[in-house]
């Protein structure tokens, strides 16, 4: 048994036709295995992710140092104590990502409220009410199937028609493992990256991300693109975080509690999550 304490909860939505795997992102995310065969979703399914967001979660890498090369000894070099093989101890500076880091503060985390609806159109009149109070969404579609692709922008009208105007959007290709790009004649891909960045750009999304749920491959990516400009918007004040309409919740609304995970959760909140 572990803990972990969060900071903030967001609100995010998965989004899309059904069949296009949102259940098994949300499972892959927050249990860390894939579910070939999963039952169609039903209104809405839960899961959580507590995620680390903002610095010092993004080290940079230690900056490689140049060889030194042998000086003779001066006057003030003389005065260093000397080191074993003979020669004086350079002069330490203390880096400047030591000074960034203090001042960035503890590392802040994110609970995830993952709310994976329905694709299917008997749904979908149901579907449109969680989309309020939501501060971040998963807009999915099949790469094998174009059709998906097709109705991505309905999905996108019906989210903006009902969330909050800051809502972070994502589209999110799925099923890269049948899109792959070798030529062993097993490529099932319908729709190409260009048309779905395009498509991104021409409809103020943020990003697109192509994912595997049965891999894992750029799922973590996915939902943390998203976590993180939400977290750059808290910064900037475009939430407030005492009205539960915003779809972020803040320390004054009950956040930096400790969050009792067991061993499987726990694998699921793990901070490497990129």
């Amino acid at each position: 048994m572990s803990s972990q304490s969060w900071d903030f909860i967001a609100k995010l939505v998965c989004i899309g036709d059904s069949g296009c795997g949102k259940s098994s992102l949300t499972i892959r995310l927050c249990e860390g295995r894939f579910v070939a065969h999963h039952d169609v979703t039903i209104g809405v399914e839960f899961g959580s992710r507590i995620v680390p967001v903002g610095p010092p979660h993004a080290k940079p890498s230690p900056p490689r140092l140049a060889p030194r090369e042998p000086s003779p000894p001066t006057s003030a070099s003389s005065s260093s104590a000397p080191a074993p093989n003979g020669l004086p101890d350079p002069p330490r500076k203390a880096p400047a990502k030591t000074v960034s880091a203090a001042a960035a503060g503890p590392q802040r985390y994110m609970k995830l409220s993952l709310w994976d609806t329905a694709g299917q159109e008997t749904y979908k009149s149901v579907t449109r009410s969680y989309f309020r109070g939501a501060s971040g969404a998963l807009l999915v579609f099949d790469l094998s199937r174009k059709q998906t692709f097709q109705h991505v922008t309905d999905w996108l009208n019906d989210l903006r028609q009902i969330a909050e105007p800051d809502i972070v959007v994502v589209l999110v290709g799925n099923k890269a493992d049948l899109a792959q790009e070798a030529g062993d004649g097993n490529n099932k891909r319908e729709v190409t990256r260009e048309e779905a960045e395009e498509w991104a750009r021409r409809n103020g999304v943020l990003e697109y991300v192509e994912t595997s749920a049965k891999s894992g491959e750029n799922v973590e990516n996915a939902f943390m693109r998203v976590a993180e400009r939400i977290y750059q918007n808290i910064q900037a004040g475009k939430y407030d975080l005492n009205d539960r309409r915003s779809g972020v919740k803040g320390p004054s609304a009950g956040g930096s509690r400790q969050v009792k995970l067991t061993n499987e959760a726990s694998r699921g909140s793990a901070t490497g999550c990129c």
